[in-house]
């Protein structure tokens, strides 16, 4: 209780300071109620609601496909579909608007951001069908419901919880982001936020993330009021039986081809087409290991102090369950509500005005910031892992005379060891692909790949841009087939905690 208790209010510094600046601040309700903030609030809901439907549609069918029909190659469709998962929503923007114009405002959004985060919806929904009662849909269909409904009904309510898990992050992936909306031109409140901040205003920097904090909130107050109402998932109780596709296969197989070459083919595509373009001196004139050297430090040391900073909160979680840690646990999740540029103003802020500049602009600021904003993919992983584990090996090794730190360790953590690693690559990924923390507080004199890559795609340099989107989807590959792999091992109700 003590340990979560100071990691959960090391999270919660963010959002108090955000609120006692707030309730400091002189006409701060003056500029929460102006036009202005109508506008990107209509702009930012409107992006939310469609994406995340969209996305919850392409994401359920691709995993039904995958899971329970004889899909041709379905391995290797089961890779290809999760790969987009490793490339950066701004590298995904940069690659449509580098070869055409028409993918600038709302459509293009839409467009770009639904083949960018549908994998937070396949991953889950994935793992929630392999442990599904497959004798459900049976019984239904020999009631007389056809496929249509029997997949309505009994399949999306089998996978209800997983498919609410993954809207509520893909939900709070649109709020966030920052880069994609910039490059396509498409006025959120992340983007609001950041011009505020360039130009020095705080005050409206200040009053715009409040805003958008409660609207965090309130998706994750939507969330844990339908979760409540779930269905329960059934373990298998024999081997699955795969739909056959029949006359279906074809056009099925070249949906996913028409999928897989609109999230995955046009940004690496244009990607290398422009490395091409650009010539050898675009790439020798680029310190690309520099920029790769300090992105993977950085996220590295971020997710390894999320990782070890979730492991008391997850073991409270799942060992301890009760109202008192419901609810410290349940306050973890708030930082969902504050988007990267929210935390990195509120930390750039405080360091600034507070401290003396001590620690502004300083690696530790950085991997601090990282660490807070990542912290609910670690504890997501750890917390399955946990789940997972049979709580009896643990209480025998107490029985055979070990104490709870020598249990922890030579009986807890090999357990957990697989879900930890996926933790650890969860918030890698997450930390190699962010934008807008980075840009606020990288320290001075150094560069990621992602503020290289920002530098010059923003002075149109696509040559020069386009190694860094390749490297950062190159080291982003290998965690996010670590995680891929780990979902379809897990079972889909720890995957979905």
């Amino acid at each position: 209780m003590v340990a979560a208790g100071a990691v959960a209010l090391v999270l919660a510094v963010p959002l108090i300071f955000l609120l006692l600046e707030a309730a400091g601040a002189h006409g701060v309700a003056h500029l929460i109620w102006r036009p202005l903030t109508g506008m990107l609030l209509w702009n930012t809901v409107r992006l939310t609601v469609v994406v995340t439907a969209l996305c919850a549609v392409v994401g359920t069918l691709a995993a039904w496909f995958v899971e329970r029909t004889d899909l041709p190659g379905r391995r290797v469709w089961a890779v290809l579909v999760v790969i987009p998962f490793a490339i950066p929503d701004f590298v995904v923007s940069f690659g449509w608007v580098s070869i055409t114009t028409w993918v600038q405002g709302f459509g293009g959004a839409v467009l770009v951001m639904t083949l960018a985060v549908y994998p937070l919806v396949f991953l889950p929904v994935a793992a929630s069908l392999r442990s599904a009662d497959p004798g459900q849909e049976e019984i239904a269909r020999s009631l007389g419901m056809g496929r249509v409904r029997t997949f309505l009904r009994v399949t999306v309510g089998q996978a209800r919880t997983a498919i609410l898990g993954g809207c509520v992050l893909v939900a709070f992936v649109i709020l966030a982001e920052y880069g994609a909306f910039e490059i396509l031109g498409y006025r959120t409140f992340t983007t609001e936020i950041f011009t505020e901040l360039q130009v020095f205003d705080i005050p409206a920097a200040s009053a715009l993330s409040l805003v958008l904090v409660v609207v965090g909130i309130v998706v994750l107050g939507g969330d844990l009021a339908l979760r409540s109402r779930g269905r329960p998932l059934r373990s298998p109780q024999r081997v699955i039986r795969r739909h056959r596709l029949g006359r279906s296969r074809v056009p099925v197989v070249a949906g996913f081809c028409a999928l897989v070459g609109l999230a995955l083919g046009v940004p690496i595509g244009a990607s290398i087409y422009w490395v091409f373009e650009g010539g050898v001196h675009a790439i020798a004139g680029a310190s690309v290991l520099d920029a790769a050297w300090h992105t993977a430090l950085y996220s590295a040391a971020a997710a390894a102090v999320s990782t070890v900073l979730a492991v008391p909160v997850a073991i409270l979680s799942v060992r301890h369950p009760g109202l008192g840690s419901r609810i410290l646990v349940n306050s973890t999740y708030l930082v969902l509500a504050m988007p990267g540029v929210v935390i990195a103003f509120a930390l750039g802020y405080f360091a600034e005005r507070y401290a003396g500049g001590f620690g502004y602009q300083t690696a530790p600021l950085l991997v601090a910031a990282y660490a807070i904003l990542f912290f609910p993919l670690a504890l997501v992983g750890v917390s399955a892992a946990l789940a997972h584990a049979p709580a009896t090996l643990e209480d025998v090794g107490r029985s055979l005379g070990y104490g709870r730190l020598g249990v922890f360790a030579r009986v807890t953590l090999p357990l957990v060891g697989p879900g930890v690693a996926a933790a650890f690559c969860l918030v890698f990924l997450a930390a190699v692909t962010e934008l807008t923390a980075t840009l606020l507080l990288i320290p001075t004199g150094v560069q990621t790949l992602a503020t290289q890559f920002w530098a010059y795609e923003q002075n149109l340099s696509y040559g020069q841009a386009a190694p860094f989107a390749l490297v950062i989807i190159g080291i982003a590959a290998v965690p996010s087939y670590v995680v891929s792999r780990y979902f379809e091992r897990v079972p889909g109700r720890a995957a979905i905690r």
